[in-house]
């Protein structure tokens, strides 16, 4: 047998063993009636991203599970693929054009997206790479990615029937839109973050009167937009004004006094501003009233229907508003007042509630299967205290927005008709009106939010909609591993579309993993300069080093602070291992293999302390305690297995025993 060298080197060591795995099939996922089906599916990284330890993170426990699970018998299958990211891609392609002095408009919809194809085959590829290079044992013959030809189909499947069934409509509603991205955001999309800022008093003359009523606004320049003025109906300050108006100031138009309860009488002056066009609340309340519906910013969010104010951007109207109603005499006070603002969550710009026609998925329809498999415990949360978070999300979950103004992603499948208006919704691309007859058909022109089609991840990937073997054996799927923080985005919408479309659940169990910080607790991120690369953690120290690190440090559904220092000591752990190794092939030969007839002392106790070790470790694997049950396994290999049993064996090696 050749002698290992002296020190271990995984630079050499875990390409050519990884490369030797997938060479001989060790990953492949196999159907086998006389064994049991695990099934994990990756969630998709974007196609744009490179591994980041997050990425890492969250591969490294699906990969520690899967293969626990080979190894126990099972027939392991664990699918990995891409998301085609509309955003985050058509703004990389975008950028990449601005560099040559071009937009997208330059080369029109059809080359735009001939040019994000090319630009997903060159780099699309790139983290595929590096998750292998982090020793991911996925099936790499199953990759899938959110656009390819069969998770079309079942997107296309997914609109269409849900169209039939009246679960997706087309309407003006209230969405919240990215002025930077120029695309709707579903609420998901939205992250709200504590900002300071002003509440402006503002005085509204009553009609024919000496009267006024006080409104409060953190939004001076909605209130172009305003077409009412709202107070509680039991409250005795302004009941003799409900039904009258009063003058909207700057702009001078009369706009009615109305009662509704969804106003706080107790609440700052009691009267609140209605603008239906740019608040959720107040677009409820003008459908109850019948009121008037202005829009006043277009999607950069410039003013439009504001007279002397229109192109101006919604911050200059602000400065602009404020001072013009100082000088008018209507402005009361100013205050101090620290609000959570909607933030775009890709790029991070205050997003506007507008109005827009948009498509919607009905979702209270949806949402109480969804509900009912947590409650009942079909699909459990490790840790379940997640399972209140999503409870509370989902029984106050709103319609969802999945129409989005970009070019790449899956095409909304509607058509209009130029001559009767009807719209055609159809699985295949239809060439004349169904109702009418006319060709003179237009498509849509949005494409459906990403999520949209990464809902139906744990089917499409099994060949969806078509009933195929795999979908039979391998669905539903068994765990799945992701992180707290896109709950809302993904885990929600998977379960209700396992439910609708399957009418199983998508996966028996949902294990959350926290967010990996600094050694300073910090989130880490680009502009903070504080994130850590893997693949240069791997090329410095090895993929085991990395992964070992990441595990012993976690435990379900708690973030973890990362230290570069301990991947080195893990790095001295996986050269302990190699050079144990190496004392062991040095001193045993071929045909030594198996137990002597006499076990000394030292045998019987690490045999006990082994055993012991694997009823441990495994009790810790079924309840996702990966963390605890590395600890162990560390302890036993570097105390119990190297410093004491193969110490205690040096006299009888040494005597040729």
């Amino acid at each position: 047998m050749k002698e290992l060298s002296k020190t271990y080197d995984p630079s050499i060591v875990e390409k050519r063993i990884y490369d030797m795995w997938v060479e001989k099939g060790c990953f492949k996922g196999v159907r086998d009636p006389e064994k049991k089906p695990f099934t994990i599916v990756i969630p998709p990284p974007n196609v744009t991203g490179q591994l980041h330890l997050g990425h890492a993170f969250d591969e490294t426990l699906q990969d520690a599970l899967v293969r626990v699970k080979r190894m126990q018998g099972y027939a392991a299958l664990w699918i990995p693929g891409t998301d085609h990211a509309g955003i985050a891609t058509q703004i990389k392609v975008e950028e990449m054009l601005r560099k040559e002095g071009k937009t997208r408009y330059d080369l029109g919809r059809e080359k735009f997206i001939d040019l994000v194809w090319e630009w997903k085959k060159k780099y699309g590829g790139r983290i595929v790479e590096q998750l292998k290079s982090l020793g991911s044992s996925c099936d790499w013959d199953r990759e899938r990615f959110t656009m390819d030809e069969g998770c079309s189909r079942a997107v296309r499947e997914v609109f269409v029937s849900l169209y039939e069934k009246g679960l997706i409509y087309k309407g003006n509603r209230i969405i919240n839109w990215c002025p930077k991205c120029t695309t709707a955001l579903s609420d998901a999309e939205v992250e709200y973050e504590e900002k300071p800022g002003k509440l402006w008093n503002i005085r509204y003359p009553v009609k024919d009167s000496d009267e006024y009523v006080v409104v409060a606004t953190t939004r001076p320049e909605t209130m172009l937009g305003d077409t009412g003025v709202a107070v509680h109906p039991d409250d005795e300050r302004y009941t003799h004004l409900v039904g009258k108006t009063c003058i909207l100031p700057l702009v001078g138009r009369e706009i009615p006094i109305i009662a509704d309860e969804y106003v706080e009488r107790d609440f700052g002056t009691g009267c609140v501003k209605m603008t239906p066009c740019h608040d959720p609340n107040d677009f409820e309340v003008g459908k109850r009233h019948d009121l008037e519906e202005i829009l006043i910013l277009d999607g950069d969010a410039k003013i439009i229907n504001g007279g002397k104010y229109n192109g101006l951007d919604r911050y200059e109207a602000r400065k602009v508003i404020v001072e013009d109603l100082e000088k008018g005499g209507y402005l009361v006070s100013i205050e101090d007042h620290v609000h959570n603002v909607g933030t775009c969550y890709r790029c991070g710009t205050d997003v506007e509630p507008i109005t827009s026609a948009q498509w919607f998925v009905k979702m209270k329809p949806l949402a109480k299967e969804a509900i009912r498999v947590v409650e009942e415990g079909e699909i459990k949360f490790v840790p379940d205290r997640f399972s209140k978070t999503y409870m509370n999300w989902m029984n106050g979950v709103r319609d969802w927005c999945i129409s989005r103004q970009l070019w790449w992603g899956h095409r909304i499948p509607a058509w209009y008709c130029a001559d009767c208006g009807h719209v055609t919704v159809s699985r295949e691309d239809a060439v004349k009106c169904e109702k009418c007859g006319s060709t003179h058909i237009t498509q849509d022109e949005d494409v459906l939010d990403t999520w949209f089609s990464s809902a139906l991840w744990p089917f499409s990937t099994l060949g969806w909609p078509d009933k195929t073997e795999d979908l039979a054996y391998f669905y539903p799927t068994s765990v799945l591993v992701t992180g707290y923080d896109i709950i809302f985005f993904w885990v929600a919408r998977m379960i209700f579309s396992g439910m609708e479309h399957m009418k199983q659940i998508p996966f028996r169990t949902v294990l959350f993993h926290g967010l990996i910080r600094d050694s300073q607790g910090k989130k880490m991120s680009k502009s903070a300069g504080n994130g850590i690369d893997p693949i240069e953690m791997i090329e410095k120290y090895g993929a085991d080093a990395l992964r070992i690190n990441i595990i012993t440090g976690n435990s379900p559904g708690n973030d973890m602070r990362f230290y570069t220092e301990r991947c080195e000591a893990m790095r001295n752990f996986a050269n302990k291992i190699w050079n144990a190794s190496r004392f062991v092939m040095m001193n045993l030969k071929g045909d030594e293999a198996g137990l002597p007839d006499e076990l000394a002392l030292e045998d019987r106790w690490i045999l006990s302390k082994l055993n012991a070790l694997i009823r441990e470790v495994t009790d810790n694997i079924e309840r996702f305690e990966l963390g605890i049950a590395a600890t162990k396994l560390y302890d036993f290999i570097w105390g119990s297995f190297c410093d004491w049993y193969i110490e205690l064996t040096m006299p009888r090696v040494s005597a040729g025993d």
